[in-house]
């Protein structure tokens, strides 16, 4: 029987959902949420997702809900709330998914008895969290958010996001001269985690992925695969 994710297909967040069950070969359906009635305010979602918000994925009635992306939130909600840290649980669906499907399609986590592997992916994914997210969602604000709601795009946020993501990716460049992944020399779901905001920076900011050729290397790796291509097939919010 297959997932089901509740969401919007374009969104950054259930897009991050969409190109992990790709990868993993795992048969899925998107019943869409219809914002613009408050659907997601509904109490039938709610009793999936107590605080109104998408994805959600419903694994013949287990239920798994996470927070939306940040431009997610600020796009798609008619009464955000601007205190919102801009991560993603959606990592936690995708975590879910590469554990219980570990032995079809792409590999994505590390063995969990293979302690140095684990320790490189948490590692991996502190990194994503704490140095690539909140300037890269900086970015995703000022370019796509804003301009959306009608919004002048503030350049001086703007390049503050973008300096302070163009540092940030010295200590990756580092990273993957060591490694061609994020947490060693297999892909794993900490790479696939950058791709949603990353392509908002490519379009905005590309001067900065190229003056890293490591990651700029990489970058191009990800944003080919297969995976990414077909989970946007129905459209992203750039």
């Amino acid at each position: 029987m297959p997932l089901t994710i509740i969401g919007a297909d374009v969104a950054s967040c259930t897009r991050r959902v969409k190109v992990v069950l790709f990868e993993k070969g795992v048969d899925f359906v998107i019943k869409p949420i219809d914002w613009s009635v408050g659907e997601h305010k509904s109490e039938a979602h709610l009793a999936k997702h107590p605080f109104g918000q998408i994805p959600v994925l419903d694994d013949e009635g287990f239920i798994i809900f996470g927070e939306p992306a940040f431009s997610d939130v600020h796009l798609l909600d008619e009464t955000p709330d601007l205190s919102l840290d801009p991560i993603s649980e959606s990592r936690a669906i995708g975590r879910y998914i590469a554990a219980k499907y570990a032995d079809q399609g792409t590999k994505l986590i590390p063995d969990p008895s293979d302690l140095k592997a684990v320790a490189l992916f948490e590692q991996a994914v502190s990194v994503e969290l704490a140095d690539f997210e909140p300037s890269a969602g900086g970015i995703v604000y000022e370019k796509v958010v804003n301009p959306h709601k009608g919004i002048p795009s503030d350049e001086d946020k703007f390049q503050k996001s973008v300096e302070a993501l163009n540092s940030k990716l010295d200590g990756y460049e580092r990273m993957l001269t060591k490694h061609k992944y994020l947490a060693g020399d297999e892909i794993t779901l900490v790479d696939l985690w950058h791709l949603p905001s990353g392509e908002v920076v490519e379009k905005y900011a590309p001067q900065i992925f190229e003056s890293h050729p490591k990651f700029n290397a990489w970058w191009q790796t990800l944003k080919n695969r297969p995976s990414w291509i077909k989970a946007n097939e129905k459209g992203s919010l750039l």
